[in-house]
């Protein structure tokens, strides 16, 4: 069964699992204790932060492990921003950040911080000048991310960094999703990553703080890794871990070659073989395995059952499902279609044969998710009037699908006031407009719910 979800979790690194294995009967003790046990287990560990500091390019006295990425940049964030307490309680991410960064803005903004959340563009990158506006002379910490995990995109790292150092303000880079590919550019300060995305095993992440850095752990006060991760050390995983990184980073590039060469093939072919899609993402500075588009009138989570029964592992940017009701922040942000989203993120070493067979399953299965929605049908009928139609209570897809059964039941230059309480709806509309070549006028507040108008052109 192809796995087509790397960008969630990677799978183990045939290393990873040779090196957890042969640390298991030395890694063992602890490495804090002066006796041949302890001594033994010291060698290992320092021996794997050696190794992983050279992968990230940084002093192995600046990178300690963590329990999780996540963990990484909580923890960043958090001391970051209380070792710079007296510079300002000012905050600056990107509106594309991973969750884990943006929960650590939220509980900072709810402790009476300011947060300033920097927009991108429709390819999901911020820009240089973006960051350099948003900072002021109480700006504490910037955040930003290698690397967008739900449609690949690159940031411009180096050039953010350079805006931050210039004003005094450390740059904290989430760099989970690139790290494996390559080390991260520019003169950033502090970087958290997770080994679970490169191969390596779950429950072990990086943190490195530069030195010179203004940093003040929060918690408890713990003698283990500078005191900035508390907890016995899994060395096992820890010596795989890094293990696993200096093995991917042996692949890249040459890996890089062929994954991009596969996602190319499905970037341009999807539109080709499946109507009423939009492929997201910038299509040039981008993660190699990753490729993202979203297909019109297609319920998401009903698309990966499909894919599922057909064999393929893959997962959506879009959390437009029934668990959560609510949109993908990431391609809210961008303002780019997110019903019917699908993000295929290849491992190292999938087969060309596998992208060609999902090439042939996708449409099969998409014309299946939208028979059973009632996609529409080109409409050839129209008359006078603006049409209403009501929504509320419905969830994505099917506002934009109604929408679409009435539009040419107006004539050009009439338009149609979708009414819909679903919070997708405020993306969803406007990108089927510019995709279908409508012109979507605005929305107004209603009784219930919101207006959505939108004047047919064609």
């Amino acid at each position: 069964m192809p796995y087509f979800d790397a960008a969630s979790a990677a799978p183990l690194h045939p290393v990873a699992r040779q090196a957890w294995s042969a640390s298991l009967d030395e890694g063992w003790a602890d490495p804090a204790r002066l006796y041949r046990e302890g001594r033994k287990a010291r060698l290992l560990l320092d021996a794997a932060r050696e190794a992983a500091a050279e992968a990230v390019g940084c002093r192995a006295d600046e990178l300690v492990f963590t329990p999780s990425g996540t963990r990484a940049v909580h923890s960043g964030i958090q001391g970051a921003l209380a070792g710079r307490r007296r510079a300002g309680r000012h905050l600056i991410v990107s509106s594309v950040e991973h969750s884990s960064v943006l929960h650590s803005a939220e509980a900072f903004e709810a402790d009476g911080g300011t947060v300033t959340q920097v927009a991108v563009g429709r390819t999901g990158a911020v820009t240089a000048p973006a960051y350099e506006a948003a900072l002021r002379p109480d700006t504490a910490l910037a955040c930003l991310q290698s690397a967008n995990h739900e449609v690949g995109t690159v940031q411009p790292v180096a050039e953010v960094a350079e805006v931050c150092r210039a004003a005094g303000v450390p740059l904290l880079v989430d760099a989970a999703q690139s790290l494996g590919w390559g080390p991260v550019e520019g003169d950033w300060s502090l970087l958290a990553a997770s080994a679970h995305k490169w191969g390596g095993p779950p429950g072990v992440g990086l943190l490195v703080v530069r030195k010179g850095v203004r940093f003040a752990a929060q918690g408890p006060v713990d003698e283990r890794e500078s005191g900035r991760a508390p907890g016995f050390e899994d060395i096992p995983a820890i010596v795989a871990a890094a293990a696993s990184l200096r093995a991917v980073r042996a692949e890249a590039a040459q890996e890089a070659v062929r994954l991009r060469e596969l996602t190319e093939r499905i970037r341009v072919r999807v539109p080709q073989l499946v109507p009423d899609v939009e492929v997201v993402g910038d299509p040039g500075r981008r993660l190699p395995g990753i490729v993202t588009f979203s297909c019109l009138y297609v319920d998401g989570e009903a698309l990966l059952h499909e894919l599922d029964r057909a064999g393929f592992s893959v997962s959506s940017g879009s959390s437009c499902t029934s668990s959560t009701l609510t949109p993908s922040h990431v391609l809210k942000a961008m303002g780019v279609l997110s019903e019917g989203n699908v993000r295929v993120s290849l491992p190292p070493g999938t087969a060309e044969a596998d992208v060609e067979r999902f090439l042939e399953v996708l449409p099969g299965a998409v014309a299946g998710v939208r028979e059973k929605l009632g996609a529409p049908a080109p409409a050839v009928r129209a008359h006078v009037g603006e049409l209403l139609v009501d929504s509320l209570g419905k969830r994505c897809p099917i506002p934009v699908i109604e929408l679409a059964r009435v539009i040419g039941d107006v004539p050009v230059g009439g338009t149609v006031r979708v009414l819909s309480d679903d919070a997708a709806a405020r993306l969803d509309i406007p990108a089927w407009c510019e995709m279908r070549g409508q012109e979507y006028v605005g929305e107004e507040p209603a009784e219930r719910g919101t207006a959505y108008l939108v004047r047919r052109l064609s």
